[in-house]
């Protein structure tokens, strides 16, 4: 029997995937989506959301985009895979994502394109809207500055292009790189750690969605599992996947706080000591 069939779920509850059937629409990440679709809708041209490593930030990216109907948005989400982005590269990135078949060389041209086609979306009754995971990577005064150039694009007195920042708590230094353009943060998002109460709805939420309805933690284990990931949904993830593998193995049909604690060891995640 395997673990999937031994707790009755139909697919792994905790995995690491991006997969928006998983998220949990907690009230910072309800009041944060709400904040980020008035900033698009409103084109109000540069909205930013912080968090710490594993917050969820990727995740409400990729439920955002999937909301931003393509009948009315011409909308990309782009990832930074390292530090080392130059603004070209960054710039044709986006020109691809917008539609131009044949992005220039030279950063010049390539910004008369993107210009031209900020102006063909809005003409078509579309609002272009650009998002950006991992954006505390872009430390570059440079490419700080071209963001600055394309949110000066109006169209019929709005912003021809609304940006949507992501990244960790270091991004307002990058955005300080070019302080114009840091002023001009219009909606500012903050993702925050999880409380009890907030750690056990998260996890019966993936459960549930996993197909499982029957309580596999105790009460007491959902303390554990806050006071080791503090609060954090991709920690939270590790350790309960963690969690259930040891239960399977151990045949065990509930998991308990002292389990939590000694998976916890063995990820060697730290106990967060009390107040």
């Amino acid at each position: 029997m395997s673990l999937l069939e031994y707790f009755g779920l139909r697919e792994s509850p905790f995995s690491i995937t991006i997969d928006s059937r998983f998220f949990y629409n907690t009230q910072q990440h309800t009041d944060a989506l709400v904040r980020l679709k008035y900033a698009v809708e409103n084109m109000k041209g540069l909205a930013v959301v912080v968090g710490e490593i594993g917050a969820g930030k990727t995740t409400l990216a990729t439920r955002l985009l999937e909301e931003l109907e393509s009948e009315a948005y011409e909308a990309a989400l782009l990832i930074v895979i390292h530090a080392a982005v130059t603004s070209e590269w960054m710039l044709r990135k986006i020109a691809l994502q917008m539609g131009i078949e044949n992005p220039a060389e030279a950063k010049t041209e390539l910004l008369t394109q993107l210009s031209r086609r900020l102006v063909e979306v809005h003409e078509s009754g579309k609002k272009a809207v650009v998002l950006i995971d991992e954006a505390q990577m872009l430390r570059s005064q440079e490419l700080m500055e071209d963001f600055r150039g394309l949110l000066n694009i109006e169209v019929d007195g709005h912003k021809a292009v609304t940006f949507v920042l992501f990244g960790l708590s270091d991004l307002d230094q990058v955005l300080s790189l070019d302080p114009p353009l840091h002023q001009r943060v219009a909606i500012r998002c903050r993702l925050t750690e999880l409380d009890v109460s907030g750690t056990q709805a998260y996890i019966t939420h993936r459960l549930e969605i996993a197909g499982c309805y029957k309580p596999l933690f105790s009460p007491e284990s959902f303390e554990a599992i806050c006071r080791f990931t503090r609060g954090t949904p991709r920690l939270i993830n590790a350790l309960c996947d963690n969690a259930l593998l040891e239960a399977y193995l151990r045949k065990r049909d509930q998991i308990c706080a002292e389990l939590i604690a000694e998976v916890a060891r063995d990820l060697n995640l730290p106990h967060k000591r009390e107040e």
